[in-house]
């Protein structure tokens, strides 16, 4: 019998042996760096000349793999293999599949602060937020398992007198998984295996900024006995490799989690029906979000000033779901603002391999100059209150930002940013807060900070979110807790970690039989 879904639980750095133990991952992975990995396809390792080099975000100079690069001809061999793979995949009983997921599960949560530390080095996360997504990835993996051996039998549907009627779920083909570099593992390794678990085949291409964490875990699913050819790891570039598989005639389906011009892209070409191609692609798509926090005047104040900044510069709000607007009722505007740039004042920025950093660096060194020119936008938008600089000299550091006084319309508050920066605006009621809640074309979360229930169940229904939290933060979404995805550009709504997202990669089959 399997066990209940129960989320990984993150892990408490206050004690010296879990501490001790992230130490040790960090040897660990120091022990690997530089170190080069080749493509996988058909279980076959394939070196290739063009490498992805993933440098360390904190330390520039410090290199943390080479990653070889797939062209088209590897590509396209690639797809071969696994749309042959996939007429053997897709007849492999559920349970099995699901055993696999298991396994992969357990041997991460044996390696959990090896994976963490990596995803510090990699891809700049603090302890914290390295751990989050660690256990986010065991969570995909023990949750999506469970999942599938909940659809296998496919859904009761009404049978007559003499008739006899089911309605069960059959894989789709080959899906092209787009990860992203924010949640570098819980994401890659999520869409990944909910793809896999469901008896498609898949071409695994990670974001080349993080491509040495998605090559780890590759070897993981190996070690827990996933067949040669199911998962083919193709990282390359978006242009030549991204755009030659959703294009492909066989692509059956693509997952995609990124920004929202990458997202539409990817959208349009994959509405297009290529010669040789029987079936519409299904797209599967996250695409980013302009997440507001709104505090009524009836509202617990600290809570509100601490939650706007834990969820703006939580991982130097490079998530999705992070604030990247507050939206404050005017009688108690001051204070929350005031408040909140104390708490961001306090906050440290600096190498996250410190535990005593709040904030490490952003990605890399385009992220940082995009950021800084919105810190200049700012500047003739709004009121700087807390930051406003930066440092690339060896990493790319920015200082938590806060501009005040910004319009609803202003760029800072309609346009993503994906950095550390938060804008505040003032409402003259709560009414007004909601509908500057929903001035923009994302949806994906946002928070009420209120005590006010009438006003609650006001937002309950007119907040035009995916996500909507009330008296917390607008980030933290826990798999089979609160599935996640949004409304409008940020996405197809495809709630991930959510009891339908498996669904997404399948299809539905009737059979009727008379007696």
């Amino acid at each position: 019998m399997v066990q209940p879904y129960k989320h990984e639980p993150f892990t408490d750095f206050s004690v010296k042996e879990n501490k001790e133990e992230y130490l040790l991952g960090l040897k660990t992975v120091a022990s690997y760096l530089g170190t080069d990995y080749d493509l996988v396809i058909g279980g076959e390792r394939v070196s290739t000349d063009d490498k992805i080099v993933s440098v360390n975000p904190s330390n520039k100079e410090e290199v943390i793999g080479r990653v070889s690069k797939a062209d088209r001809e590897l590509a396209e061999k690639a797809m071969k293999i696994a749309d042959e793979t996939f007429k053997k995949w897709s007849k492999v009983n559920p349970e099995v599949r699901a055993d696999v997921l298991f396994k992969a599960a357990a041997i991460i949560r044996r390696r959990k602060h090896e994976f963490s530390a990596l995803l510090t080095k990699e891809a700049g996360k603090p302890w914290n937020e390295a751990d989050a997504d660690t256990a986010e990835a065991i969570d995909f993996l023990e949750f999506y398992a469970r999942q599938m051996l909940k659809l296998k039998d496919g859904i009761p549907v009404q049978s007559r007198a003499n008739e006899y009627n089911r309605y069960d779920y059959i894989s789709l083909g080959v899906g092209i998984i787009i990860s992203p570099w924010n949640f570098p593992f819980a994401i890659m390794a999520g869409t990944t295996v909910a793809a896999i678990v469901t008896g498609n085949t898949v071409l695994l291409k990670p974001a080349s900024t993080t491509p040495v964490v998605a090559a780890k875990f590759v070897e993981v699913m190996e070690e827990a006995g996933l067949p040669k050819g199911v998962l083919n790891f193709v990282p390359g570039s978006g242009a030549e490799v991204g755009d030659y598989l959703v294009d492909h005639p066989r692509t059956r389906f693509i997952s995609f989690t990124g920004s929202r011009d990458v997202g539409i892209r990817i959208y349009e070409r994959a509405s297009k029906v290529n010669e040789g191609q029987i079936w519409l692609k299904r797209v599967i798509a996250e695409m980013g979000g302009k997440d507001t926090i709104v505090v009524d005047k009836e509202a617990d104040l600290e809570l509100a000033a601490q939650s706007i900044v834990k969820s703006a510069f939580g991982f130097s709000g490079q998530k999705c779901s992070a604030c990247s607007r507050a939206v404050i009722v005017e009688d108690v505007y001051d204070q929350v603002l005031n408040r909140a740039v104390e708490l961001t004042k306090q906050l440290t920025v600096g190498n996250p391999e410190d535990i005593t950093n709040f904030m490490g660096p952003v990605i890399d060194q385009n992220a940082y100059n995009k950021i800084m020119e919105y810190v200049e936008i700012g500047k003739g938008e709004g009121k700087l209150m807390a930051g406003g600089k930066g440092d690339c000299s060896k990493g790319f550091f920015i200082q938590p930002t806060i501009f005040a006084d910004l319009d609803p319309n202003a760029r800072l508050m309609q346009e993503e940013i994906f950095g550390p920066v938060v804008a505040f605006a003032k409402a003259k009621d709560f009414d007004h807060a909601l509908e500057i809640a929903n001035n923009t074309e994302y949806g994906l979360t946002g928070a009420v900070i209120t005590t006010n229930r009438e006003n609650q169940e006001k937002a309950r229904e007119d907040f035009h979110v995916g996500n909507l939290y009330f008296n917390r933060g607008c980030t933290g979404a826990i798999v089979g807790y609160q599935p996640f995805g949004g409304f409008n550009m940020s996405g197809t709504d495809s709630k991930a970690g959510g009891p339908d997202y498996l669904t997404l990669h399948m299809q539905g089959k009737t059979t009727s039989e008379l007696y």
